[in-house]
C-alpha cells in the first residue's frame, strides 16, 4: 500500500508515519485490502494551491484538501495525505491561533481532520496580521532559520510541550476516520 504525503517536510511525513505506525497499517490495509508489512509513506512534493500563510479555517482546510488531490494526480496512490497549517479566530476567544488540518482521500472519499490550536502572542499575531508568515517570524524571533522543519511553531509556544510532528499526527489519525471506523 502506497500513502503519499502531499509535502516535502519531514516533520508532516513524521506525522503520518507515526499515525500509521501506532495500528502497524492493519486497519487502513483491511479497509482498502492491502498487506499492513507493506505500507510505505511517501513525500510528494506539491502545491497548496492557497496562499503561502493560510488564513481561516476554510483557506486551512481547502489547503490540505489541495495537496491530497495533487498527491492522487502525481501517482499511483492509495492513499493522498494533505497537511495544511494556518492561523484563525475562533468565535467566542479572542486572538488569533495557529490552527492544523489534514485531508486523506483515496480519490472517492475524503475524510478531514484538525489538531490541536495555539494562540499566537500579540506581538506575533500583529506580525502575521501585517502581512508577514508564521515561519519566518518565528525564525526571527527565535533567531534560528527552518522552525517549521522542526518542532514548529507549536513546539517554540509551548516550550517543547506540543511536538510539532505529534500535533500534526492528531488532525491526520482524525482525517483517517472514514477509512478505520464504520461509523461513517
Amino acid at each position: 500500500m502506497r500513502v503519499g504525503v502531499g509535502s516535502g517536510n519531514p516533520v508532516k511525513r513524521r506525522a503520518v508515519e507515526r499515525v500509521l505506525e501506532s495500528s502497524r497499517g492493519i486497519d487502513l490495509a483491511d479497509e482498502i485490502d492491502g498487506d499492513p508489512a507493506t505500507v510505505a509513506v511517501e513525500s510528494v512534493p506539491v502545491p497548496s494551491g492557497v496562499s503561502e500563510q493560510p488564513t481561516g479555517h476554510a483557506e486551512t482546510v481547502a489547503g490540505a484538501e489541495n495537496r491530497a488531490e495533487a498527491v492522487l494526480d502525481a501517482g499511483d496512490y492509495d492513499l493522498a495525505v494533505g497537511i495544511e497549517g494556518g492561523v484563525a479566530r475562533f468565535e467566542g476567544a479572542d486572538g488569533l491561533f495557529l490552527v492544523m488540518w489534514a485531508a486523506v482521500s483515496d480519490g472517492s472519499r475524503t475524510g478531514r481532520g484538525s489538531g490541536p490550536s495555539l494562540e499566537l502572542p500579540a506581538d506575533v499575531a500583529a506580525r502575521i496580521e501585517d502581512g508577514a508568515e508564521l515561519g519566518p517570524v518565528m525564525d526571527d524571533l527565535l533567531d534560528t532559520t527552518g522552525v517549521a522543519r522542526r518542532g514548529g511553531a507549536a513546539g517554540a509556544l509551548t516550550a517543547g510541550r506540543v511536538d510539532r510532528a505529534d500535533a500534526l499526527s492528531t488532525a491526520v489519525a482524525g482525517a483517517l476516520g472514514p477509512f478505520v471506523s464504520g461509523l461513517y
